[in-house]
């Protein structure tokens, strides 16, 4: 058997789950060695106990247990280059750039970062985006289906703060969603609890996981269509995985086209395809400067359609549909 090691996250592994990052780093363990290892508390994180979906942060340190040589840690394996159709879609998202972040434009069915079955994602074709023989690094993440601006930090300095502000909720994030139904109040704050429960493969977040943690999300109605849907404006107070998805439908109007969430309800005959949810505007502390920096995306195309399926424009200027209309605090 080896010997105790110990291993520092690092920024572009951030937001990893611990199995998922265990897998990467150790492929010759398997399955049940790796969930008797955790039960039996020999992998640790920051000297705590971990479970195989806690999400890894930045600069955590993990206890990684002796392993036999079958286990160990594979060669590292060069990153393949994005091709040059990659390339240049990527340098196509970019909607702002300086010296020490980049916020790209991300569409829907983009994942973030590869798993099982994603061959195709933002990590993927990074390296187009270098400078300096520097790649950049993810700080956050959106989910696949969401569409909307994504923040990357151009060095590790960069990383370190951007990190520390999404953690501390120094973020201010803007959402639109087209919904169905319309809340019963013009505005208000979802307070409930998620965790991941359900049969493997077709897990959701709920109230009723066991490990259900704090979740909130400020909601605004910009406009309705009679009782058949409404444009929302949302904003995440904290950070679950699906949160604004589950807490729409938990208040009986879930997002057009969740069918997760939503089940088939949530996809009308006739309606446009695809997740009518994007991230259209945030405002961060700058990593460079101190001072907040904003910024707004343009409206995704299939959003777009959404709103006019609703009789509505995305062009309005209307009140809650920009980050300046909100409260700075909740």
């Amino acid at each position: 058997m080896g010997e105790v090691e110990h291993r520092e996250i690092a920024p572009e592994e951030a937001g990893l789950r611990f199995d998922r990052w265990v897998r990467s780093r150790y492929p010759g363990l398997s399955h049940a060695r790796l969930q008797k290892l955790l039960r039996t508390g020999q992998f640790r994180l920051d000297g705590r106990r971990v479970q195989a979906g806690t999400r890894l942060e930045a600069g955590q340190v993990v206890r990684v247990p002796p392993l036999g040589p079958r286990e160990k840690a594979a060669p590292t394996r060069e990153r393949p280059r994005p091709s040059t159709r990659d390339a240049r879609f990527i340098r196509e998202l970019v909607l702002h750039e300086d010296e020490d972040i980049l916020v790209l434009d991300k569409p829907a069915g983009l994942a973030v970062q590869g798993g099982s079955g994603t061959h195709r994602h933002i990590d993927g074709m990074l390296d187009a985006l270098a400078e300096g023989g520097e790649r950049p690094r993810l700080v956050h993440r959106l989910d696949r289906d969401t569409a909307g601006l994504l923040v990357l930090a151009r060095h590790a300095r960069a990383a370190r703060e951007l990190m520390h502000a999404f953690q501390q909720h120094r973020v201010r994030k803007l959402y639109w969603a087209v919904v169905l139904g319309r809340p019963a109040r013009r505005e208000g704050i979802v307070d409930l609890p998620l965790g991941k429960a359900g049969p493997r493969g077709r897990e959701r977040m709920t109230p009723e996981a066991p490990d259900a943690r704090k979740a909130r999300t400020a909601f605004r109605v910009i406009a309705r269509a009679g009782r058949v849907g409404a444009w929302l404006g949302l904003m995440p107070l904290t950070g679950r995985t699906h949160q604004l998805r589950a807490h729409c439908a938990a208040i009986g109007c879930p997002i057009l086209g969740d069918r997760k969430y939503g089940d088939g309800a949530a996809v009308p005959e006739g309606a446009p395809s695809g997740l009518m949810l994007q991230a259209i505007e945030l405002e961060l502390p700058h990593p460079g400067t101190g001072r907040p920096f904003r910024i707004r995306g343009r409206p995704a195309p299939h959003l777009r359609e959404g709103l006019s399926w609703l009789g509505m424009e995305a062009g309005e200027r209307l009140p809650f549909s920009r980050l300046e209309d909100w409260p700075e605090s909740f």
